[in-house]
């Protein structure tokens, strides 16, 4: 262990202006002192934990009652632990109970369930070694007695609300949101080590609930439709297709057998509706309708004949119930990924000013923590009600360097924002040859509106420094529909033709957000042709603006190599006195529900002193794996083409690693930094630059809130700037909290960085300043980011990889809005446009047009995979080298 021991922080931060912030954690003011008592325990048969729960607390009460306790109040994780202060009067190691449990719903007259609990003693847990790791004097963490406490302070909350992971939540003030879901409010609480206390982590917290009641109700919701009123004809196959996908897995209840009110799971819908479902009855077997056979046997008249029925519990038994005699079950989590409708919903109400959600988190410690808790004076425990008080400090902005031919060169942002006005980008590209496609009909996109907003880009790029020779770009249009490949190659050559020089850009006019064309294009320009491309939603082409068409010029300029904005030499020491080499790498795995079962892994390197251009690599990978398999591979890619790009091999590396848990901080750290040195050993034998890791975490639940009015920024969060490294971070270890981007709406999430090794010796203040600087070089963007640039860019990456599949990849779970287009179209899909070239001669003289292929194959070094398969088209080796992905 000791070769891969995390570093020690090394000393405090003095840079910037030192002031006091609240953050959502509340200390615990006394801790159990004695060795606390461990014991398994097993509840037959196996059912899930809030069941489990109610078992094992009918066995308590029962305990408490008879004295068969004497008076011991131990507490239950609600699968395997019961921890105990004092030791259970237990005759022997381990004893036997059996308990009867009634369903809450079901009628009592079917009888009690038998229940079988064994408890067994596993050992005592050393309260001392916790007060050491506290006090900075153990390095290893006591996870054991930190589990204990956990559970201590979810037992009884656990016990009132409806448990997700970590949160609590409530159906109390539930809010409904579209398709049958709603949001239940509630809290995430954690607990946290920090130098000499531990504090439990409170934060406000909403996920969605299927919304209970008539399943009527909620088919109505899925499909669109205001109410079950609605349903008046029978489903067409689409509908019924979307709507068993969006049922299954459900629980409901029966409501048509009076007192007897059993529980079912959906498995599927059937095809047919109720009065045309057929199934055999009785002894005889004599086939009937399901509307019939519900209408003789309960006198149930349905109202919904026309719709299908419901297959419920296991498939093979063919047990039909009509929809309207079933109402969904309270309390189910609703698991599938939120459309884009109910995202936008969820976020609406989530997002809460600094103010309230602080007073909100105030409030929560007293409702899960109440006071007159007897397992906590059991344990001896006592919480603090009060949000601790940290000290934090306010680095200084850095000056942001443009072309010195501007009117404002130099920029030093106020609040973490600035804007383009009188700057003209550091480096700009000269684009030559390059063409536009507008997916859609003439009359959709009249030719004379998109060559007003071609002459605004134009006009705008020129002022940003960004030169165009060609100012009247071929125009053609394409039928969204069609084949996408094609209509992009035709333009390619367009544009090859129109100017006799290989093409730099295609601008794609797209008529909406819709996922499926967008991802089609960047498939086939990244991969099949190798061509950057820029899309504009043809609601921006009518409403042009300066502004809007300044912020496309940033991204154009960096996907044809340019460079947008730096840091002077002097503000990243660190990065320009040495050649060194800034990483960024994260891995997404697929969403919920999505046809893919891989997982992407995203490298992107620094190729510059400045830190403003970036090279990148991709891997697919088994899904669900956080490792990266072939990073040696990876790293080997990108070392060669800073070599390239910078003639000298680094001396340094600062590796960023978004997207890992605590849990794998070692695992990750140990495979990682192995992948890196055997990358540098295997390009020569005797090279060895130093390497720092630190991982950068978002998926946390910490905020501050400024206390005086001068520390907070409009929106009344925390100032960009804002650093925390004392008082909730790690005891002994090199952790910080950053606050680097201006509040917008809602409560600012810091970003956690956590550095697991560090051979570069790296200062509080080097590394903190040197973070928050790199977060001013987005080079989209005229504000600091939340995230730093290397991570930030590598999410992007393998973000941009997923639409590099074919098959139904991101089909599956992409928005409703599909793409549609009036007018002629011919079956290639390019209808030609007066003034342009009609369809291109062919066209001899385009360098490396041979490049064009199917690119189809997978990311080099892709393992072999099972399941479900995804072919990923390979990014042209010319584009990877460029921020082909912004």
């Amino acid at each position: 262990m000791s070769l891969w021991q995390f570093p020690a922080r090394p000393g405090i931060g003095q840079s910037g202006r030192q002031i006091q912030v609240r953050a959502n954690f509340f200390p615990i003011t006394s801790l159990p002192s004695q060795n606390i008592h461990h014991y398994d325990i097993n509840i037959v048969p196996d059912v899930p934990p809030a069941k489990n729960r109610r078992v094992y607390q009918l066995w308590e009460d029962d305990a408490l009652l008879s004295g068969a306790l004497s008076g011991v109040r131990p507490v239950f994780d609600g699968r395997k632990n019961v921890f105990a202060a004092r030791a259970l009067p237990l005759e022997g190691d381990s004893a036997v109970y059996s308990i009867d449990y009634f369903d809450e719903d079901e009628a009592k007259s079917r009888g009690p369930k038998k229940f079988k609990m064994t408890i067994k003693k596993v050992g005592e847990i050393n309260m001392q070694r916790l007060a050491m790791f506290l006090e900075g004097r153990l390095s290893e963490t006591p996870l054991d007695a930190i589990m204990a406490l956990d559970i201590l302070l979810r037992h009884r909350p656990s016990l009132v609300y409806t448990t997700v992971g970590r949160c609590f939540y409530t159906p109390d003030s539930a809010a409904a949101i579209a398709n049958g879901a709603q949001l239940w409010q509630g809290f995430h609480q954690s607990l946290r080590p920090s130098r000499g206390q531990m504090l439990i982590n409170l934060d406000v917290s909403a996920t969605a609930f299927y919304q209970p009641g008539p399943v009527i109700e909620m088919v109505a919701k899925v499909l669109g439709r205001q109410s079950g009123n609605d349903l008046r004809t029978s489903l067409s196959d689409k509908d019924r297709i979307k709507l068993e996908k969006a049922l299954r897995g459900l629980k409901i209840v029966v409501t048509h057998r009076g007192q007897i009110r059993r529980k079912y799971r959906i498995a599927k819908i059937t095809t047919t509706p109720a009065n045309r479902t057929m199934f055999p009855v009785g002894e005889t077997g004599t086939e009937d309708s399901v509307a019939n056979y519900f209408q003789s046997k309960y006198n149930t008249q349905l109202y919904f004949p026309h719709l299908p029925c419901l297959i419920v519990g296991d498939p093979s038994k063919h047990v039909y119930l009509p929809m309207e005699v079933c109402e969904v079950v309270p309390g189910q989590r609703h698991l599938r990924k939120l459309n884009e409708r109910q995202t936008a919903e969820m976020i609406k109400f989530t997002c809460q000013p600094p103010h309230v959600r602080s007073n909100k988190i105030s409030a929560g410690i007293t409702i899960l923590q109440q006071r007159d808790n007897d397992y906590l004076r059991e344990f001896n425990v006592q919480i603090g009600h009060e949000m601790a008080i940290v000290n934090a400090r306010v680095l200084p902005a850095p000056a942001i360097s443009y072309h010195p031919a501007s009117k404002e060169p130099v920029i030093t942002p106020r609040e973490g924002a600035w804007n383009l006005r009188d700057k003209m980008v550091a480096q700009g590209v000269t684009m030559r040859s390059w063409s536009v496609v507008a997916f859609g009909a003439e009359h959709d996109y009249p030719l004379g509106a998109i060559q007003k907003f071609i002459t605004l880009l134009v006009q705008t790029c020129e002022e940003c420094g960004v030169f165009i020779q060609n100012r009247q770009p071929p125009i053609s249009y394409a039928n969204p529909m069609g084949n996408i490949e094609k209509t992009l190659i035709d333009a390619y050559m367009v544009a090859g033709n129109s100017f006799q020089e290989r093409p730099q850009l295609l601008v794609c006019i797209l008529p909406n957000t819709g996922v499926p064309l967008y991802a089609e294009i960047k498939r086939v320009s990244d991969t099949v042709i190798g061509i950057a491309t820029q899309c504009i939603q043809a609601k921006h082409m009518f409403a042009a603006k300066r502004q809007y068409c300044a912020n496309v010029c940033l991204k154009i300029n960096v996907k044809l190599g340019g460079m947008n904005s730096y840091l002077s030499n002097t503000q990243l020491p660190f990065v320009s006195e040495r050649p060194t080499i800034v990483f960024g790498a994260d891995v997404t795995h697929p969403a919920p529900g999505s046809a893919s079962n891989q997982s992407i892994a995203a490298l992107v390197g620094s190729m510059d002193a400045q830190c403003s251009r970036y090279a990148a690599a991709i891997r697919v990978q088994k899904g669900r794996q956080e490792i990266i398999q072939d990073l040696s591979g990876m790293v080997i890619e990108l070392l060669k083409t800073f070599y390239q790009t910078c003639g000298a091999k680094p001396d340094r590396i600062l590796f960023y690693r978004d997207g890992v848990s605590e849990g794998q901080f070692a695992e990750v750290l140990r495979s990682e930094v192995e992948a890196i040195r055997k990358a540098c050993t295997t390009l020569e034998a005797t090279y060895r630059p130093t390497v720092t890791f630190i991982v950068v975490q978002k998926r946390h639940h910490a905020r501050f809130f400024p206390i005086r009015k001068e520390d907070s920024d409009r929106s009344g969060n925390v100032l960009p700037g804002t650093v925390v490294e004392t008082g909730v971070t790690h005891p002994s270890e090199f952790d910080f909290y950053l606050c680097s981007h201006p509040g917008l709406q809602g409560t600012s999430k810091p970003t956690h960085y956590h550095v697991l090794h560090d051979e570069n010796r790296f200062t509080a203040d080097a590394l903190q300043e040197l973070t928050y600087r790199l977060c001013y070089l987005y080079c989209r963007a005229t504000r600091s980011v939340s995230v730093c640039p290397p991570a930030y860019y590598a999410h992007l990456v393998a973000a941009r990889a997923r639409f590099h599949a074919t098959g139904e990849g991101w089909s599956e779970t992409t928005s409703e809005a599909s793409v549609k287009s009036e007018g002629s179209m011919d079956k290639a899909g390019a209808a030609a446009v007066p003034g342009t070239p009609a369809g291109p001669p062919p066209y001899r003289r385009l360098s490396r047009v041979s490049s064009i292929g199917s690119g189809l194959g997978s990311y080099n070094g892709a393992p072999f995979l099972e399941g479900r398969m995804m072919n990923y088209g390979v990014v042209k080796p010319e584009l990877a080298k460029v921020m082909y992905f912004m």
